[in-house]
């Protein structure tokens, strides 16, 4: 399942608001380094409550968020993100006098995170009562609350409030201690990793909130500080003596323990919920984790057993992983996780279930591509030389083609272009101008046989360069009869450039083409397919030359659902076959729905490209020619599938 596929539509009831920080953390790439030596940093939504309503949505909850963001950057992708995740953004308010709160860590060994926190007037704290809405509060089951926001005046009343809308509603309040002592201004602006510090004020402010609260989730430390006891067994006595609500008690690799009624002498006397020991990585978004999976299970009527297992598992995927909030399951990955396991004492090695995550966290759903392709570098170049053209006139020319494609595409969904970086610099600069769906970039050399990228064999150190959106597009001239030695060179080829891909966090389309050394059967291309997938190599997308048979189709789509579920699909390559073949290929692929678009090319640009580039046409008569060719071959795939769909 795409995680987009549980987005919550506007208006629609919720599940859970999370209410309080949001921020945007900056984690530092170099493990084992002191924050001071750091180089890099990767981006990702931070903050207690934003984490967690990140986590309930992957696990298919419907959240909401209810927080301050700034009115620049920052805020900007706080919001889009939470967009993406499927979290509703009605209750993110954009603050136009301070900045989104930042968050700057390292990981320098296991047992040490040197955390700054930029919160400095920040807006998530200025959260106010008047930013409470009674409708948006009441139109869901369950608010959480959270530690840091009842740490000053103004955010504190405006959680007080929720609470007791929420109270008149019927619904339940969730409370989660979220301790952190220089939030409360008991440590310095260095001390961001720690981790208790004992304070009568700050513990006897907690207390008059618990009362209301149905559910109490804190770490042994927190569980302290929310009742002033010096010891667990008397904080936990404490709080039951101040709330009737479920307590649960987080112990890290020890997992968790659910108290529900009296609190006895014994600690473990409580609902045990098994750990998962794993290797930790880095422990910072771990508690936002347990709690989405904790969530996940309390509000969705599992036994207490159950949702301390679903909180562990996630806890347990979030330490072993760098970042917060994009180290959550989904609820597949979960459940893949719970029925297989893993044989990984470090989750972020098992390469499984990485792909399941992977796979069901894509930043949106293409559930079909039309795909001007302009990414030919040999083509373009040859025919400049053939008419006298300056070659530098191609960069051009692949502008005036972006401009066709966005004229056809209209801002709907569903368009796509190829475009290369030899040549295609400024039209990827145009094409960010416009609303299309997706951008492939092709990373072979042109022709190669075996396999060679086109710029540099170091292909990780090119793709960190790229925008996150690019995806990677790669030929391979590969056939399940070559001799074994350049089958050998090209399966490392392509093994690297995946493994590239994933690190650096690219989707990733793999073009086969088969029949130019050789003939093509029904099993030509399935075969191939399977021999790489026996290597573990899964890309978002296969682009795929016409098949001889509709059996072939069907063969090729076994071997994707076989191997890869939540493979995107198949696009079809048009080697510059005249319309009326292209168009016959569609209708023979109808009936596969595994196969999602096309990617055509020169049947689309090079009558243009000869008559532009010798100066026989204008720039005007050049963009329509090709938009003209472009809304035929959109028209004619849609028929074919509106005509399969009737």
């Amino acid at each position: 399942m795409d995680r987009a596929d549980a987005r919550t539509p506007l208006g629609t009831p919720l599940d859970v608001i999370t209410i309080g920080r949001s921020s945007v953390d900056l984690y530092g790439q170099q493990i084992g380094s002191r924050l001071e030596d750091i180089t890099s940093f990767a981006k990702s939504v931070g903050g207690c409550p934003a984490n967690i309503a990140i986590g309930t949505a992957r696990l298919g909850l419907r959240s909401a968020l209810l927080s301050r963001v700034g009115d620049e950057q920052m805020g900007r992708y706080i919001r889009e993100q939470m967009m993406r995740e499927g979290v509703a953004t009605d209750g993110v308010i954009t603050d136009p006098e301070r900045l989104s709160a930042l968050v700057i860590l390292s990981v320098e060994n296991d047992k040490s995170f040197p955390l700054i926190f930029y919160r400095e007037n920040c807006a998530d704290m200025a959260l106010d009562e008047g930013d409470v809405d009674p409708a948006f509060i009441q139109s869901a089951r369950a608010v959480v609350v959270t530690g840091t926001h009842f740490s000053k005046p103004k955010p504190d009343a405006a959680q007080r409030k929720a609470i007791r809308l929420m109270k008149e509603a019927g619904g339940k309040v969730v409370f989660d201690i979220d301790y952190r002592p220089n939030l409360w201004g008991l440590a310095g602006h260095g001390e961001g990793d720690s981790r208790y510090i004992a304070s009568d004020a700050v513990s006897n402010h907690l207390k008059t909130v618990l009362a209301d609260c149905d559910l109490i989730v804190g770490t042994e430390e927190e569980v302290l500080i929310a009742s002033g006891e010096a010891d667990l067994l008397s904080a936990l006595k404490t709080i039951r003596a101040l709330s009737s609500g479920t307590i649960v008690l987080k112990r890290g690799p020890m997992g968790c323990i659910v108290y529900e009624g009296a609190i006895s002498d014994d600690l473990e006397d409580g609902i045990v919920g098994k750990g998962f020991p794993i290797e930790v990585f880095n422990v910072l978004g771990a508690g936002d984790a347990f709690m989405s999976g904790f969530l996940r299970g309390w509000l969705g009527g599992e036994p207490l057993a159950t949702a301390a297992t679903w909180a562990n598992a996630c806890g347990a995927f979030a330490v072993s992983r760098l970042l917060c909030s994009p180290e959550i399951p989904t609820f597949e990955e979960l459940q893949y996780f719970l029925k297989h396991g893993s044989t990984y004492h470090a989750l972020r090695k098992d390469e499984a279930i990485n792909h399941v995550h992977w796979a069901t966290t894509r930043r949106h759903e293409i559930p079909s591509m039309m795909t001007f392709a302009i990414d030919h570098r040999v083509q373009l170049e040859d025919l400049a030389q053939k008419v006298g053209a300056d070659v530098a006139k191609v960069r051009v020319f692949k502008e005036l083609a972006v401009k066709a494609a966005a004229k056809v595409a209209g801002g709907r969904s569903g368009y796509g272009m190829l475009l290369d970086e030899k040549f295609g610099r400024e039209a990827m600069f145009e094409f960010a101008r416009h609303n299309f769906d997706w951008l492939g970039r092709p990373v072979e050399l042109p022709g190669s046989r075996p396999l060679r990228f086109e710029f540099s064999q170091d292909i990780g150190s090119q793709l960190a360069e790229w925008p996150v959106d690019h995806c990677i597009k790669c030929l391979c001239f590969y056939r399940p009869d070559d001799p074994a030695d350049l089958k050998a060179e090209q399966q490392a080829k392509l093994r690297t450039l995946f493994e590239a891909a994933r690190k650096v966090g690219r989707e990733l389309l793999i073009e086969i083409i088969a029949g130019k050394h050789g003939k093509l059967d029904d099993n030509t291309i399935p075969q191939a397919l399977e021999e790489l997938y026996a290597l573990g190599i899964k890309p978002d997308w296969w682009k795929l030359e016409p098949q001889a048979s509709a059996a072939a189709w069907k063969k090729i789509e076994a071997v994707i659902e076989k191997n890869d579920p939540w493979c995107r699909g198949v696009v079809l390559l048009g080697l510059e076959a005249p319309h009326d073949e292209l168009e016959a290929a569609f209708a023979a692929t109808a009936s596969t729905p595994i196969v999602k678009g096309f990617a055509v090319g020169r049947t689309l640009f090079m009558d243009a490209a000869e008559n532009w580039l010798s100066g026989r046409t204008s720039d005007e008569a050049a963009i329509t020619d090709m938009a003209d060719r472009f809304e035929k071959l959109t028209k004619a795939w849609l028929a074919s599938r509106n005509k399969q769909a009737a």
